[in-house]
């Protein structure tokens, strides 16, 4: 009898053990998912505070945007006007003011001097005055030399040359001398041959301009003029008028002529 009773007392003291776990394994379980429910629930409303900012960002990016746009239509509506009001400005000026009936004359710079195709030439050591004929085409200038004797003095190299002009059916020859300063090979246009013929430097008076510069002395007996004054004379002090002759020479006027 003893025996059942501490059984029974062993079985019910078990159950009772058994019973306390069950419900603390209860109690811990449901503490779990509230604390995860928790936990879910405060993502959630982080989330939406979240997507509510992108979208207030996002409605003032589109407010931006439209603003801007309504500001290149503006600047467009303007720009539209602008031309439209330019050209009508031009057809009432193309209207009112006729074209010219000569090309504008391009300003002379005051510090070049005018010459013709044609001008008086005067050489210092001689003192004599012929007819230079002025060319741009030419690069050096040259001189009618005839009887082209070289020499020295002083160590120094020195020619002597005639330099003649055909003044109607009388011939004037006048005596040079100078020292050479360089030597040139000339090609004749008649001739395959080049020629060395030495070049010097001279003082020579054209109207107001007084210059010294290099002549080669070259065979200009088949040419109509003794003298060439070429592009390195002309070069930084004059222009040319090719239609114009003796612009410089005392009592003329600068005539046109066509020869």
């Amino acid at each position: 009898m003893l025996k059942r009773l501490a059984l029974m007392m062993a079985i019910s003291a078990l159950t009772g053990c058994s019973s306390v776990k069950e419900d603390n394994f209860h109690k811990e379980t449901i503490s779990a998912i509230k604390n995860a429910e928790l936990s879910i629930s405060q993502r959630l409303v982080n989330l939406e505070l979240q997507s509510s900012h992108q979208a207030k960002y996002i409605d003032g990016l589109e407010t931006e945007i439209n603003s801007l746009k309504h500001q290149v239509t503006r600047l467009n509506q303007h720009m539209y006007q602008f031309r439209k009001q330019k050209k009508s400005q031009e057809k009432t000026a193309s209207v009112t003011q006729p074209e010219p009936e000569y090309p504008p004359v391009q300003d002379i710079p005051a510090n070049k001097i005018i010459l013709g195709r044609v001008e008086h030439v005067t050489i210092d050591s001689i003192r004599q005055t012929f007819n230079a004929r002025v060319d741009t085409g030419a690069a050096t200038s040259s001189l009618n030399a005839a009887n082209i004797e070289e020499f020295e003095r002083n160590g120094k190299k020195w020619v002597r040359f005639h330099l003649s002009e055909n003044m109607k059916d009388t011939l004037k020859d006048h005596w040079i001398e100078a020292p050479v300063t360089r030597y040139v090979k000339i090609r004749q246009s008649t001739q395959n041959e080049t020629e060395r013929r030495p070049v010097v430097s001279l003082w020579i008076s054209v109207g107001k301009i007084h210059e010294r510069t290099e002549f080669t002395l070259a065979d200009r007996s088949h040419m109509s003029h003794p003298v060439l004054l070429g592009r390195e004379f002309i070069r930084d002090i004059a222009l040319v008028d090719v239609s114009r002759k003796f612009i410089h020479t005392p009592n003329s006027k600068g005539s046109k002529n066509k020869s």
